[in-house]
């Protein structure tokens, strides 16, 4: 029998260097998921993902919901052999639409109704809706239906948001299914105030979940604001169950979130990267618009182990970029996943060795420097 845990490996100041055990195999953490909204990471088959070290996965609740359906992918045999991948799975529970489509839903104490995005037509998702969604979807990691909201805001729609948010995470608890292996997350909300996260982090460890999200940050604050955030809220998170960050970031925001004890991110900026010209690589970040890149027979990286850095000139790809042609949204985003798993890779190993605080120095040095190397003939 499986049982979902997490198991503590090593320590590096407040980092940490863990194991995620799970009903669809193990996750070494700090760890970071590709976005598969639609149950598919844009660009990218199941084997390409693969193959850039990525362990775990994010798919949305909301987006599902509408199109194909939950209950058709439950009938499908469940979300791991839909989309082929048979990793763990974490669904998003359809709070951070709450906030994006604000101008098409209503939200009140039972639930949200939303108008769909893509007909008009109307769908209620309480919590227990939500969870009855995510099981159905056949999730590795259910998320309670929280309420996100853009930043900055008046503190008392930041209370109101966060409290409801707790009364939903109770539901959620009590609408979840215990399974070996399966998890049901919080969400910590309270945007940047520290007494609010202090409460809502309280509360949901007194409900008690099988790990814990820090939800509504990246959504409009300084960098500088979501690290203060995490310092006054990560203390007050259980040692024994895994931290997730939702919906970061960038590579320095990954670093600085690691050194502060988080070990779970998604973003979609890697693929969304990749699909408007931008590669990650160990020399910063490197725009394939640009005409400088036009004559370059150079790789976007030769020390990279991707195929896509590796064995492909920039010119090809400025030029597959300036033709828009979908292999290079492929090839950037295959590059880009890459880098962020690579990125991961080196703060496990760097956590183990005790070594972390000079590797992140590395890293944001890298992302300082940028691409700065022009190529002359």
């Amino acid at each position: 029998m499986k049982v979902f845990r997490f198991e503590l490996l090593a320590r590096d100041g407040r980092a940490r260097r863990g194991r995620l055990l799970t009903a669809h195999g193990a996750v070494e953490t700090p760890a970071f998921m590709p976005v598969g909204t639609a149950a598919t990471v844009k660009a990218m088959t199941p084997e390409m993902l693969a193959s850039t070290g990525a362990q775990m996965v994010l798919a949305n609740t909301y987006h599902l919901m509408l199109r194909p359906g939950a209950e058709r992918v439950a009938a499908l045999g469940g979300l791991h052999r839909f989309m082929r991948w048979p990793g763990p799975i974490l669904t998003d529970s359809g709070g951070y639409q709450v906030m994006s489509l604000d101008a098409l839903r209503t939200i009140d104490e039972r639930g949200v109704v939303f108008a769909s995005h893509l007909d008009g037509s109307r769908h209620a998702l309480s919590p227990e809706r939500a969870v009855e969604l995510q099981h159905l979807l056949d999730a590795t990691v259910t998320m309670q239906l929280d309420w996100c909201i853009k930043l900055p805001a008046e503190r008392a729609a930041v209370e109101r948001a966060m409290e409801l948010s707790l009364r939903w995470a109770e539901r959620s608890k009590s609408a979840f299914r215990e399974r070996p292996g399966y998890a049901l997350f919080g969400i910590v909300q309270g945007g940047t105030d520290e007494a609010l996260r202090r409460r809502s982090a309280e509360g949901l460890v007194a409900i008690g979940f099988d790990g814990y999200a820090v939800g509504g940050l990246a959504v409009g604050e300084p960098q500088a604001e979501m690290f203060r955030t995490l310092d006054h809220t990560v203390p007050f998170l259980p040692e024994d169950r895994p931290r997730y960050l939702m919906g970061v970031g960038k590579p320095a925001d990954l670093v600085g979130a690691v050194l502060r004890g988080i070990d779970l991110f998604d973003c979609v900026l890697p693929t969304r990267s990749g699909r408007t010209a931008q590669a990650f690589t160990r020399r910063g970040p490197v725009n394939l618009r640009n005409a400088r890149h036009a004559r370059d027979p150079r790789p976007l990286d030769e020390s990279s182990d991707c195929p896509a850095a590796r064995d492909y000139s920039r010119a090809y790809l400025h030029h597959l970029v300036k033709s828009e042609e979908i292999l290079a949204s492929i090839l950037l985003t295959w590059n880009n996943l890459w880098y962020y798993q690579e990125l991961m890779r080196r703060l496990r190993t760097a956590i183990a060795a005790g070594r972390l605080e000079a590797e992140a120095e590395a890293i944001l040095a890298e992302e300082a420097r940028g691409d700065i190397e022009p190529w002359t003939a």
